[in-house]
């Protein structure tokens, strides 16, 4: 069953707390969220009008799945993504609401995005092309796009409620939160990644770069929020035949990205209608990484 567009506060008896792309997030009390992960998908901050049927219940499961894995690390908000046993007459209201939901630790977002590079992709080998650099740190001449770097980058965000994000630098990410709070999240990050990278390598999937997001308690500890390591949030490639100087077989949303290039569309609303095809096509690059990560197949996709 594809979660509709939106889903408003009188279909469902909670609070609606935020609206984001793809995440409707609701406050079951004083100290839990239901985050729901819809089939909306968005494409150069903008909405597409056709959903991409079951990627919500791909990223809640596959969240959950690096959520238990990473939680040596980092602790984290994921309280349950058994809805149907934790708020049964919800989902027996709304059935619409298995699988794609996690109940989760309310927290203080963190408004940065946590974000690891480990090869050049996307706008980090636009801006290495140019100025041999990656949001403002020089990298030794002569890389290639796809190359793996010499290390990690953690390349810091601003978080956006609304349009781009903003690269800074790690010292502006130090005065705004204090030195000590930013380079804890930097050393989670990073170690996220890392362990990450390795696993998924273990599995034939190379993981280019990820974004992490974090909340503090009231007594002031970290916890990892919203996704991690999904194919919204991730950048992963195909390991097999990887090789540097071209781009990679992606299992993400690049599949649409590329298709909507293709249309002529000029990245601003409206976008145009999506073909039947690319949306079972990425609905199924979607599914092929939650198989590869985890071993299991989701019953929603036969």
């Amino acid at each position: 069953m594809v979660y509709p567009a939106t889903l408003s506060r009188s279909e469902l008896p909670l609070p609606l707390v935020h609206r984001g792309k793809v995440r409707d997030i609701f406050a079951v009390d004083d100290d839990r969220l239901l985050i729901v992960a819809t089939d909306r998908v968005s494409a150069y901050d903008v909405v597409m009008a056709e959903p991409i049927p079951g990627k919500g219940i791909v990223l809640t499961q596959l969240s959950a799945f690096w959520f238990e894995r990473t939680q040596h690390i980092v602790p984290n908000h994921l309280l349950s993504v058994q809805v149907r046993e934790a708020l049964p007459a919800l989902v027996g209201e709304h059935p619409e609401l298995d699988g794609r939901t996690m109940l989760v630790r309310r927290s203080e977002p963190i408004r940065f995005e946590c974000v690891v590079r480990g090869y050049l992709a996307g706008s980090a080998w636009r801006e290495y092309s140019q100025h041999g650099t990656v949001a403002g740190i020089a990298l030794p001449p002569g890389l290639r796009q796809s190359e793996r770097l010499p290390e990690p980058l953690f390349t810091p965000a601003t978080k956006a409620d609304r349009g781009h994000d903003e690269n800074i630098t790690f010292e502006a990410m130090a005065a705004c939160l204090g030195r000590e709070r930013a380079e804890q999240l930097r050393s989670y990050s990073l170690e996220l990644y890392r362990y990450a990278h390795e696993y998924a390598l273990e599995r034939g999937l190379i993981l280019a770069d990820t974004k992490f997001e974090f909340g503090s308690t009231p007594n002031g500890a970290v916890l990892l929020i919203d996704e991690i390591l999904t194919p919204d949030s991730s950048r992963y490639w195909l390991a097999e035949g990887y090789q540097p100087g071209k781009p990679q077989i992606e299992f993400d949303k690049q599949i649409l990205r590329d298709w909507l290039d293709r249309t002529g569309w000029d990245h601003t609303p409206p976008p145009p209608p999506l073909s039947p095809a690319i949306i079972e096509q990425t609905a199924m690059r979607y599914h092929e990484a939650y198989i590869r990560l985890t071993g299991n197949h989701l019953a929603y996709f036969g």
